[in-house]
Parts: structure tokens; sequence; C-alpha cells
């Protein structure tokens, strides 16, 4: 069997964005992992600042952003604007060859507007496509890329995407050449079993738990997109996949959750 380079593919949100020495140690431990690597970001509470700043009113549905024309344009200035390059130049400080990417940029992230079914969720795409030729050349000739959550239609339209779906999408667009490991970062100890208790976090997720704690109420809101697509990308290949606090980028004893396949 060839062996496969390593590639580690990091997704940030939660608080640490907005906290800017959370998000400075966090960039520290990153900027310091070896090997090849791949940063996504959201920002959707700084989208949602920055909106209420401009007078408008954030909406959702079940958890999931609905993004009109007016709310897409904010998307568009904190994520691949603000944040994205403030991250970007942050590790360039560092040492770290990163560079901003949108999907747009050498259509490395093409997405179909989502159909309305019951619910309008306005310029939201979901992924068609990954460019992993071009991305495997950027990180062939040592740059860092950081991925902002926002994708473009192929026609000139751009379009808010989940940065968690994002993140699962370059996973798997990228296993077939390299043996990837996909962590998402926040400001928990990992999957809990009672979101008001750090400490219950579950050290090994499987879907069937998983179905349960779901089922029952445990796990809800926005910890349901991000499991469904850490599931589908274990099936694709992925190597590996952790949910956890910052820690989980240093050796040692960090606690985080990792998410297994159904035993046999």
């Amino acid at each position: 069997m060839q062996n496969k380079t390593p590639l580690t593919i990091v997704k940030i949100g939660g608080n640490i964005l907005d906290d800017a020495q959370a998000l400075q140690n966090f960039l520290q431990d990153f900027s310091m992992l070896e090997g090849l690597k791949i940063m996504v970001h959201g920002g959707g509470k700084t989208a949602t600042k920055t909106a209420e700043n401009l007078g408008l009113k954030p909406l959702f549905s079940n958890g999931r952003r609905i993004t009109n024309k007016a709310m897409l344009e904010v998307a568009v200035m904190t994520y691949a604007g603000l944040i994205n390059q403030s991250v970007t130049a942050a590790l360039q400080a560092m040492q770290c060859n990163a560079i901003g990417c949108s999907g747009a940029g050498g259509n490395l992230i093409a997405a179909i507007k989502r159909k309305v079914e019951t619910i309008d969720f306005g310029f939201v795409g979901d992924i068609s496509t990954v460019n992993a030729i071009a991305i495997e050349q950027l990180l062939h000739i040592g740059l860092v890329p950081v991925f902002s959550a926002i994708t473009h239609d192929g026609h000139g339209q751009l379009l808010n995407t989940n940065a968690d779906t994002i993140a699962a999408a370059l996973a798997i667009a990228l296993s077939g050449n390299f043996k990837v490991r996909l962590v998402y970062c926040f400001e928990k100890n990992g999957v809990l079993q009672n979101a008001e208790d750090n400490n219950s976090y579950i050290s090994e997720l499987d879907y069937t738990t998983y179905e349960n704690l779901k089922n029952n109420g445990q796990i809800h809101s926005g910890m349901l997109p991000k499991l469904d697509n850490c599931f589908h990308a274990l099936q694709q290949g992925v190597a590996a996949i952790s949910i956890g606090n910052p820690e989980i980028l240093k050796s040692g004893n960090a606690v985080y959750t990792k998410i297994i396949h159904q035993p046999a």
C-alpha cells in the first residue's frame, strides 16, 4: 500500500475567533504544526455583530443562518475580508506562509445555491466540487491555505457555506493522495453529553451512540451538522477526525472526542 503524505486540516470556530488572546494562542500552536496543513474558519458571531452594527437583523432556522443579499455582503466582508486576512497576516508574523483563500479564488471550491424546500436559506451554497489538484499545488510549493466560509457558483455569484462542511469536503477531496487528519477546534473539550458540563466530553463517539444522544436531545443545534459531516467524511476515506479545544493541537494529555467508525 502506498504511503500517503500526512495532511492536517484544522477548522477553527466558536468563541475562539472572538477572543483575541485565545485566537493568538491557537494560531501560534497551528503555526508550529509539522507537515502540510490547511485551516478553515467560520466567523458567524462576528458576522452577527457586524450586521447588528449596520442595523440588520440576522435570521436563523434551527441554528442555520439565513443569508439574504444584505447578510451575504456582511458574510463576505467579515469571513473573506476582515477575519481571513487578519488570520493570514498573523500567521505570516509567525513565519507560517499562509495564503488567504475563498472558494472563488482559483475555482478552489464551487457550490450550488441551496434549493428551497421548507426553508429559503437565501444565498447559501452546498458544495459541488473541490479543486483538489490546485490545492495540492499550493501545498507542494510550501503555502498554507486559510479558507473562509465563502464559495461561488461558477456564474459570478458568491455563496455563504458552512465552514464545518468546507473542512469535511476538503478532507474528503484530499484523502485520495494524503493521509488526512481532520480536527475541529472550538472552546469546548469535545462532544459533550451535557452541554452545560465541559467535563462531560465523550472520548470516543461512534454513529450508534451519536444517534442515541441526538434522539435524547443531548446533542443538538450546531453540533448536528458538524457530526453529520464527520461521519460522512470517515466513510469517504478520511483517516482520523477529532473535536476538542485548541489543546488538541499540542502533544500530551489533551482532552477531545475521537470520531470513530461503527464497531464491526
